[in-house]
């Protein structure tokens, strides 16, 4: 069985957001048990597994994400990472490939430049009314909250505007008490300090209560920051950049109840699976 390390929003290795790949033959998944230890020997942000669908599906695979310590509702890194393998080394996806997930059917639509564009949900919001959290969130970020939102419903994470993109980039939290928040994720971000730098907004996640310290470039995020920079800016389409060591780009179009997210992606590791 092969496996393959994808780096996801990016075009060059050892950047963007690297994700695990398992194409499964099977018409089924395997025991659950064992896709989260395959998922912990991998130790990425996630590993995705998928299995082809019969023709009269309403999706072409099934599609399924782990953390290292647990299985994710959407993921967007991974999937992107899917779409690309399927596409450069199976050639199995033309056009645009159907995934049945827990998050609905997703879709994934792929260019001829070798970009794909996701279809998620839009992420709905709402203002966090509870003082006590906002103010147990910026003690933990050692920073000051201009704004704080909660987003669902298929992420479950909190939305911090910071007071600008030197703030967000500096950021050293304190992750065992972000975990204690009980929330999937905590997103933060900010305006780009330069209109001209080529991203309207940075961002950074952080992830420890589902095993990841900070995700590298989370597409799952940004169908929770595409509505809110949308909403600012007054535009639909817009590009994040995510600030984390590795960096990455998602450029963003917001399609009412759906957020598309588009961005490339390498195979740096093809390998067999033993176990």
């Amino acid at each position: 069985m092969r496996i393959r390390i994808v780096d996801a929003f990016t075009e060059r290795p050892f950047a963007g957001n690297p994700a695990g790949v398992v194409l499964l033959d099977t018409d089924a998944f395997p025991d659950d048990d064992w896709l989260q230890r395959v998922a912990a020997e991998v130790n990425l942000a996630e590993t995705a597994f998928a299995h082809p669908l019969p023709e009269i599906a309403e999706a072409d695979w099934a599609l399924r994400w782990f953390t290292p310590a647990t299985e994710v509702a959407l993921c967007g890194h991974a999937t992107l990472a899917t779409a690309h393998v399927l596409r450069t080394t199976t050639g199995a996806a033309t056009g645009t490939v159907r995934f049945a997930t827990l998050s609905g059917v997703l879709s994934a639509t792929i260019g001829d430049d070798g970009a794909i564009t996701l279809d998620f949900p839009t992420a709905a919001l709402t203002e966090s009314a509870v003082p006590r959290k906002t103010a147990e969130v910026a003690t933990a970020l050692g920073a000051e909250i201009v704004s704080a939102y909660e987003a669902g419903p298929y992420v479950d994470d909190l939305l911090l505007e910071l007071a600008d993109e030197k703030t967000v980039r500096a950021l050293t939290p304190d992750l065992a008490a972000l975990k204690r928040l009980g929330h999937r994720g905590v997103i933060v971000t900010a305006a780009a300090e330069d209109p001209a730098g080529g991203y309207d907004f940075v961002s950074r996640m952080f992830a420890p209560a589902v095993g990841i310290d900070e995700d590298p470039v989370t597409g799952s995020a940004h169908t929770v920051l595409a509505p809110y920079w949308s909403a600012r800016f007054g535009r639909d389409e817009l590009t994040g950049l995510q600030v984390s060591a590795r960096t990455g780009l998602v450029r963003t179009a917001l399609r009412g109840d759906r957020t598309l997210l588009t961005g490339s992606a390498v195979t740096v590791i093809d390998g067999e699976l033993l176990a």
